[in-house]
């Protein structure tokens, strides 16, 4: 079955056809209006009558007065990538409203604000005006909260006639006001009563309408940032340093919400976990590398233009070995960019931060779940490593709601790594070196500040050094430290998450992606797939690449690497890792900073295959 075909419910093919629970609504405001809340309310009503559902917010980088859309969309079967078309507008912004119109699918439904005195130049879609002026004026509510609450009448009036149930549609403020009834009654009459007119004043004509399902069971409503910031609390996290930047801020501020409710010590009351607003990138990295030197699992957020100025600690790190967690919410640039919108663009920088030769570990996380699980999982193999680990998500993953599985607490205990206490330096015969690799995989042991004995100190160095810390110039001892450190990531590649394959039988192409292009890239396989193209799917989950990586390449006769930047970087860094295979890799990069689509995916794959 074609899953993104649109369900009709008629038997009778003279009847027009319905479109149930498997639509797009966009709604189109003024940013700064508080429009939030309202489609939060109506993303989640439509969660909680079981049907699956994803929000995005495309919003200016401006605080205040531009236009700003808010997209739900609706598919029963479960695919929740953007759509590039609409088939429903709710228009509350004379700005954008021709545009609006324009843009709606063929016979969709216009929601407007009856106060936009502009033409609706579509003879096809099916409009509703709205008194929203008129209604708002009848609450008699105080004049600085009438913007706000003036965009619950779409709530109540989409509510009504799509069929939005009104019992989920409380719980959902509910929910939104986490309990507090004075906003929660207050936006709750301003719905009521929007409801009510509807339901006196229009006349359903569009074939649009949801009904109960029950598809979101064991499922929760999330986004990237916070499950992170909780993978991170859950995993140990003691330290973080962080400096505000789009769209990487709410995971910071989640890790200060949440600090007092998981991290407080039963006996003492106190925090047991750190949170600073450094004065700016730099010293928000350096804090965290101190941190982690001094043994405390650490961490720090940022983006793009932060992760830019972090690039000489995080080669500090690298070559002093300090195991750090470094999340970058990516979006798109380079300089300032685009700040609101999203991108794929810092994959290069990531993995090969810092002057000289650096290569480093970088995670993938490809789903709300995995921002939780790579969110405790990165201090592990930091510590493991005794490297940086960064871990890229994106500003569709971070700041936008997903459904997604529970979290799972994590299931073994926490890996320090190789870490000598007094007791084990105390036994050993031979004389302790902090860089020297004594089991062969290239991973020093370290000690950490407390340990009262004297062979546990040692300067960590930036500079030259031997194995035993103490400065070096010499030029095999600089060549064997930095093989070494090659070689400590080469031998240690299956501690790493391992990518996720997906085969379609006979198929001789494949898809490689990474990230929150997946959902999009999976709709666009089963589409395909449905008219007779067969293709296997790769997700990288980290890099270096893994020999699974290179199996897969050399297995198909076409690798198509989907990815959201503009010269291919994922495509660049496999063609010169599997060199033997670079013709066998084709590029297909998606630019304009707007989440994938599948009807994209399509439309690339099959003109190439054509």
């Amino acid at each position: 079955m074609n899953l993104t075909t649109q369900t009709s419910n008629t038997s009778d093919v003279n009847e027009p056809t319905r479109w149930v629970n498997n639509f797009n609504i966009t709604v189109a405001t003024v940013n700064g209006s508080g429009s939030q809340t309202s489609n939060l309310t109506l993303m989640r009503a439509l969660f909680k009558m079981g049907l699956p559902v994803s929000g995005k917010n495309i919003f200016p980088s401006n605080i205040q007065g531009q236009p700003t859309w808010y997209t739900i969309r609706i598919n029963e079967a479960g695919y929740l990538a953007r759509c590039e078309t609409s088939e429903i507008v709710v228009a509350m912004n004379p700005a954008t409203f021709t545009r609006d119109v324009e843009g709606l699918a063929d016979g969709g439904v216009l929601f407007y604000d009856d106060s936009i005195r502009l033409p609706i130049t579509r003879q096809d879609v099916h409009a509703y005006p709205m008194p929203v002026k008129q209604m708002v004026r009848e609450t008699e509510l105080p004049n600085n909260i009438r913007d706000y609450i003036a965009n619950m009448v779409y709530v109540g009036i989409v509510a009504q006639v799509l069929g939005i149930n009104m019992d989920q549609i409380y719980q959902a403020l509910e929910f939104h006001f986490k309990g507090k009834q004075k906003p929660i009654d207050m936006n709750w009459g301003m719905v009521r009563k929007a409801y009510d007119w509807a339901e006196s004043n229009l006349t359903k004509t569009d074939p649009y309408a949801v009904r109960s399902a029950d598809k979101t069971a064991g499922f929760i409503m999330a986004d990237g940032n916070t499950a992170a910031a909780l993978g991170a609390l859950y995993g140990g996290l003691q330290f973080a340093a962080w400096y505000p930047i789009t769209p990487a801020t709410s995971l910071a501020e989640t890790l200060n919400e949440y600090v007092p409710v998981f991290r407080k010590d039963p006996v003492t009351g106190k925090n047991t976990c750190v949170v600073i607003q450094a004065e700016d990138e730099l010293a928000a990295i350096g804090m965290v590398i101190g941190a982690g030197w001094s043994g405390l699992r650490s961490m720090t957020s940022t983006s793009g233009p932060g992760l830019s100025l972090m690039v000489e600690y995080v080669g500090l790190s690298y070559f002093a070995e300090v195991p750090v967690v470094i999340w970058d919410i990516q979006r798109i640039g380079p300089s300032t960019g685009l700040p609101t919108r999203t991108s794929q663009g810092d994959l290069r920088l990531a993995y090969t931060m810092g002057h000289g030769d650096a290569r480093h570990v970088v995670l993938f996380p490809g789903s709300v779940t995995e921002c939780f699980e790579f969110g405790w999982k990165a201090f592990d193999i930091a510590e493991r490593l005794q490297t940086p680990v960064l871990v890229l998500s994106d500003l569709d993953f971070g700041m936008n709601q997903w459904m997604t599985k529970p979290f799972v607490y994590p299931d073994r205990p926490m890996d320090r790594g190789k870490v000598l206490w007094e007791d084990d330096l105390q036994k050993m015969s031979e004389k302790w070196g902090r860089y020297l690799d004594t089991d062969g995989d290239g991973i020093p042991y370290r000690t950490l500040p407390g340990n009262h004995l004297s062979s546990a100190a040692y300067f960590a160095r930036g500079t030259g050094h031997d194995e035993y810390a103490s400065y070096s110039e010499e030029p095999e001892v600089w060549e064997g430290n930095m093989l070494r450190l090659r070689r400590k990531l080469e031998s240690n590649l299956a501690i790493l998450p391992k990518p996720e394959i997906t085969f379609a039988e006979g198929a001789s192409i494949g898809i490689i992606s990474y990230g929150s292009t997946t959902e999009a890239i999976c709709e666009a396989i089963e589409n395909l797939t449905y008219r007779g193209l067969k293709i296997d799917h790769l997700r990288m989950r980290s890099l270096p690449v893994a020999q699974e990586v290179k199996d897969f390449v050399h297995s198909h006769e076409r690798n198509y690497v989907i990815e959201l930047n503009r010269d291919g970087q994922l495509h660049q860094i496999l063609q010169l890792e599997i060199p033997d295979c670079s013709m066998k890799l084709i590029s297909l990069t998606h630019l304009d900073g707007m989440p994938l689509t599948a009807a994209w995916v399509e439309s690339q794959v099959t003109t190439k295959e054509s």
